[in-house]
Order: structure tokens, then sequence, then C-alpha cells
């Protein structure tokens, strides 16, 4: 069974061959190539070459134009650093103050330097898998972009504070995100993740004002351009998935620290699918493959029909290889 056809199958509750691996890879796919993170971040080939690499080493189920948050935030003028193999680091805060927000230029994605590379990655990749492996474009979610714009700290305080003036904020922000969006599908992907890690962080009430409609918004995009819709929130969400079942995401991601079948019965046979969730620090990155099969499989009992295979984020930079190639080897042989 190719890899399109078990994704989507799974998505409809239908028999399939093996539960889809739709493991997160971004530093651990650089340097399996032995790639310096910078080149990974600023050129697609280099991002093209790694994710081609650890789809067929580690038999995924997705072949990923992901990289890091600051995709649409370096194009809107965030002033980020890029270390030749570590992680990029934002310089400065862009909207420091409320009022540098009317000073926000939302740049067509096709127009950033960052978001135009994603696009080419895309293309790039559909063109090196053909039609039967989704290919995965990546936005952030409004609320994440914010955090990443105007700092963590100053978004929790505005929530509070100014949340008018946010919710303005989050309304041209989602705008981005779904131009984003669309794009990456016209250049040939077939899912769509939005990340929106900072969500974990407020209450359920906060999710459903200002988080939960922008991520409707990006999905009904991803939706009626022909896409699969993925929800990743970093954290610990178990109070968020009734609302999380709502953003109209047809994947949702879940980290370690969620009773995934709970989640599994709350999403329920119409709700999104469950994916994850073991832990990718103590089971992927410091566990034996033993341990790492054990979890593969407990986690596919607890998920349910529809359960995508994954860590509860991303594989951690310096993962062994047999953790990596123990996750494929229990998806094929379940028992």
């Amino acid at each position: 069974m190719r890899p399109l056809e078990r994704v989507r199958r799974r998505l409809r509750g239908e028999p399939v061959d093996r539960s889809p691996n739709f493991d997160i890879y971004m530093q651990r796919a650089a340097h399996h190539v032995g790639r310096p993170l910078a080149r990974y971040y600023l050129d697609h080939r280099v991002l093209v070459e790694a994710n081609l690499a650890v789809l067929e080493a580690f038999d995924l189920d997705v072949v990923q134009a992901i990289s890091d948050p600051y995709r649409e935030a370096a194009d809107l003028g965030l002033d980020v650093e890029w270390p030749e193999d570590g992680l990029p680091v934002r310089r400065s805060i862009l909207l420091r103050e409320p009022e540098d927000a009317a000073r926000l230029d939302l740049v067509a994605p096709e127009d950033g330097r960052r978001m135009a590379d994603r696009l080419e990655a895309v293309r790039l990749l559909r063109e090196k898998v053909g039609a039967e492996v989704p290919v995965m474009g990546w936005v952030e979610g409004a609320f994440a972009l914010a955090s990443v714009l105007r700092g963590d700290t100053n978004v929790l305080l505005d929530i509070h504070d100014r949340p008018g003036w946010l919710k303005g904020l989050l309304d041209r922000l989602v705008e981005v995100g779904v131009a984003f969006a669309r794009e990456q599908v016209a250049a040939g992907a077939q899912v769509i993740g939005l990340g929106d890690s900072m969500a974990s962080l407020v209450s359920p009430h906060h999710y459903r004002e200002l988080v939960l409609p922008y991520e409707q918004r990006v999905f009904a995009a991803v939706k009626e351009a022909g896409a699969i819709p993925r929800l990743h929130v970093c954290g610990d969400t178990s109070r968020l998935l009734p609302d999380m079942a709502r953003s109209g995401a047809a994947i949702v991601d879940l980290d370690w620290m969620v009773d995934l079948e709970r989640a599994a019965e709350v999403f329920g046979p119409g709700g999104p699918a469950p994916c994850g969730n073991f832990d990718p620090v103590s089971v992927m990155l410091r566990g034996t493959p033993a341990q790492v099969e054990d979890a593969v499989r407990r986690c596919a009992a607890a998920g349910g029909p529809r359960h995508f295979s994954a860590a509860g984020c991303e594989v951690p930079d310096g993962t062994p290889e047999a953790n990596l190639l123990a996750h494929a080897r229990a998806l094929r042989e379940p028992s």
C-alpha cells in the first residue's frame, strides 16, 4: 500500500496494512545528510535532500517542508540570526509596542524570501516523490505568529490588558496563514500542518476566543483547496481536546503528556484522527529500540482504528538511527 492511499484510508477508518508513520523531522533530518542547520533553514534544496533521505531511511508516510517557526515572521520584518549549525535566534521583538502593529507590512507568500523558499521546497518535493507520497507544507497559527512577533510574555499580558487590540492583530496575521496555506497547496502540498505552540499555555476560554477561530479559518481554506489539515500544539493540551476537535483539522498531534486513549474517545469516529504520542526524549532519544517498539505498539492500541503513529513532538536531534528503525519495524510487525 502506498503512503497517500494509506493516509486517506486511515482517515476514513478503512483497513490499512499499518498505521501511517507521521514523525516530524527537522534538525535530525539535516544532520542525517550531514548538512548544517543554517543551510537546511535557508536553502530549500538542502531541506528537500534531507527530507527525502529520512523518508526512505525510516519508512515515513509523509515528506515534509517544515523547518522552523520564522518563515512568515522573517518576511514580516523580524530580525533573525542564523548560526551556522544552531537554532535560529530572534534578535529583537518586532512589535515591541502595540502601535508598532500599524506599520506591519503583510507581504504575499510568493513575495517573501523565506515563504517563497518553502513554496520551492514543496514544488521540488512533489516533483521528486510523485503523486503517491503526500507532501506536507506548514504554516504558523495566528496566535503562535503573534507570539513570535510580539514576544511570548507580551502576548500573554495582551490577553488581559488589550484583548481587542490582540484580536485585531490576529485578524491580520491569519490572512498570512490562509494565503501561505493556499499557495503551498497550489505548489503541490497534500497536507498542511499548522503549528500553534503557544496555545497550550492558555485557558480553554481563551483558546476558544483567541486561537480556535483562527485555526478554523486556515483549515477551512486548506480543505477548500483540497488538502488535509493537521494541527500541532506542543505541550499538555488535555483540557483543550474538545475544542481542538472543532478546529477543522483532520489530524491532531498530541504531545506525550496527553492521555491518548481519552483523546481518541473525545475525538470520536467523526472527529480528527489522533496522532502521537510517545515521549520524544525519554523514549525516542534516550530509550532503547525495544522501548521504542513497545511505546509504538501501546500508542497504536490506545489511539484506536484511525490513529497515526508519531512521537509526541519533533524527533530530537541526535536520536539514534536504531530507534528510528525500531519505530518503522514496530509498525510493520505490530504484534
